[in-house]
């Protein structure tokens, strides 16, 4: 569903950016950045009536050629902002609110955590699963099928890798390379 999902703080520096692909991290990066100005200028747009809703989605902020980029507001500024690929055609609004929901819920979660200092970059591991399962998604929804090797991150290489290492070393060797 999404290919990167950010995290912005009231002061319009990230807090969090997960992207897919990796090569592509950049890009989104810029993206990012660029939505904020028209974060602002819905949340300009909507006056005193944003703080008296409760929906705080935003809705499509812009479309580009390869995506489409929606926002969030929470109550405190925090600013959510979701890059989807624009070849999702079967994704409703719906479905992209109830992910802003379960983004900032697992938001909320981190700020509930005593040991979080409010505006230093999120590493919480339930949040980075809880975003990484919103991008598996997308993966194995196969709107994405090339791309489930970004999200398995380096860490599974290097795993299969010392797997590898061990089952080549737990060979016996033949009594004539011992000697």
């Amino acid at each position: 569903m999404a290919v990167c999902i950010a995290v912005i703080a009231k002061e319009n520096y990230p807090l969090y950016i997960r992207s897919i692909p990796v090569e592509n991290e950049l890009k989104f990066h810029y993206t990012v950045h660029t939505s904020l100005d028209v974060v602002d200028e819905k949340i300009s747009a909507m006056g005193k009536a944003l703080a008296d809703q409760r929906e705080l989605y935003l809705g499509l902020l812009y479309p580009t050629e390869d995506y489409k980029v929606y926002g969030y507001v929470t109550n405190s500024k925090v600013k959510f902002v979701m890059v989807v690929d624009s070849s999702n055609t079967a994704l409703r609004d719906n479905e992209i609110r109830s992910m802003f929901r379960k983004l900032h819920n697992s938001y909320t979660d981190v700020m509930c955590n005593p040991f979080y200092n409010p505006g230093d970059p999120i590493q919480s591991r339930a949040f980075d699963s809880m975003v990484t399962s919103m991008m598996v998604q997308a993966v194995e929804g196969g709107q994405t099928p090339n791309l489930k090797w970004c999200l398995q991150g380096p860490w599974l290489y290097h795993k299969k890798e010392q797997e590898d290492l061990e089952k080549d070393t737990s060979q016996e060797l033949p009594d004539a390379e011992l000697a």
